[in-house]
């Protein structure tokens, strides 16, 4: 786990901010607010004459991490989203370039992760899994498994030259809960560096992505701790230059009969994972990090792990159940 020591205690990720306090040339200028239904943490670094323009440049990233939302939510009907998910088994809907375009690195790492990722996952009847005090039993197998038939990236269907998306079932749904923070957090990083910011930190709900250098010249850092112990991390990286994000089962289940059922869930089984605690990724886009966390903790430690030894610049550690810790073989933790 990667705690955040200036947050709530929400956040599985954190930014170690030691010059915060420091009299410098340059300062950090940061803003939080809740956006896309989460907490977003948004910094960059700037002189002490520039506060005005600093401020303004967050103000941008803000408005461009809302145009996302608005682009990719399922609680609005006019969103692009809600039209492909009300035209599902009747019809093609045409899009612009940026959501094809997202759909289709989407339908990647669903080949990549062997379904593990699936923005179909909207698809699953969640009336089973509604994840509070209320649930008082869980489906059997063959119940969890009609309950997420729906569920198959195989069934959205690209048209190239249309630029087109048709989910081919009714009753199929996406949503880009599993990649959209990232997505925003990376978009509102680029419109920063266009700007002309050279330093500073994207923080969505735990998906960041940093470039530069804290205001001292020293890397951004994030602290490493177990689950059960965030305030006491046990080693650290520097992370300038790289996104993180971690999906956890820690702070999100319910326990039935006795027993915890945590609340992500193998979009195969429609049964909830079990084993692993949190799976952090740390690479250089905050998009494919986020798309990357949940498939890891849901094809298990020995899949997991393999998958990601095989890509080049992605990095990935994991904490089991027993908080034993592992990692991809590009992971050093002193």
């Amino acid at each position: 786990m990667v705690e955040l020591n200036y947050s709530s205690g929400k956040s599985a990720l954190s930014i170690m901010h030691p010059t915060d306090n420091i009299v410098a040339e340059k300062k950090i200028f940061r803003r939080i607010l809740r956006l896309m239904g989460n907490r977003f943490e948004i910094s960059v670094v700037a002189s002490t004459l520039e506060e005005v323009v600093a401020e303004q440049y967050i103000d941008e990233a803000i408005a461009e991490i809302r145009r996302i939302e608005a682009l990719l939510t399922t609680f609005n009907d006019s969103s692009v989203t809600s039209k492909i998910n009300e035209s599902a088994g009747l019809q093609p809907v045409k899009v612009d370039t940026e959501v094809f375009s997202l759909v289709e690195r989407s339908l990647r790492i669903s080949s990549l992760t062997q379904g593990a990722f699936d923005i179909s996952y909207g698809s699953a009847d969640k009336r089973w899994w509604n994840l509070d005090k209320n649930l008082q039993s869980v489906p059997d197998p063959a119940t969890a498994r009609e309950n997420v038939r729906l569920i198959n990236y195989r069934n959205i269907i690209l048209d190239h030259q249309q630029q087109t998306i048709f989910l081919k079932e009714k009753g199929m749904r996406i949503g880009f809960g599993a990649i959209g923070k990232g997505y925003a957090a990376e978009r509102a990083r680029a419109l920063l560096i266009s700007k002309g910011v050279e330093s500073g930190v994207v923080n969505a709900a735990g998906d960041l992505t940093t470039w530069g250098t804290q205001p001292d010249g020293n890397p951004w850092t994030i602290g490493i701790a177990m689950p059960d112990a965030p305030e006491w991390p046990f080693s650290y990286l520097n992370i300038s230059g790289l996104a993180v994000a971690t999906s956890g089962n820690y702070e999100k289940f319910v326990v039935v009969d006795g027993k915890k059922y945590a609340h992500t869930i193998d979009p195969k089984t429609g049964m909830p994972v079990e084993g692993i605690k949190s799976v952090t990724i740390i690479c250089s886009n905050a998009e494919i990090a986020d798309a990357l966390a949940t498939p890891v903790m849901i094809m298990g430690i020995d899949a997991g792990l393999n998958m990601i030894n095989q890509m080049k610049h992605i990095g990935c550690i994991i904490i089991d159940e027993a908080n034993q810790l592992y990692t991809s073989d590009n992971v050093n933790l002193n």
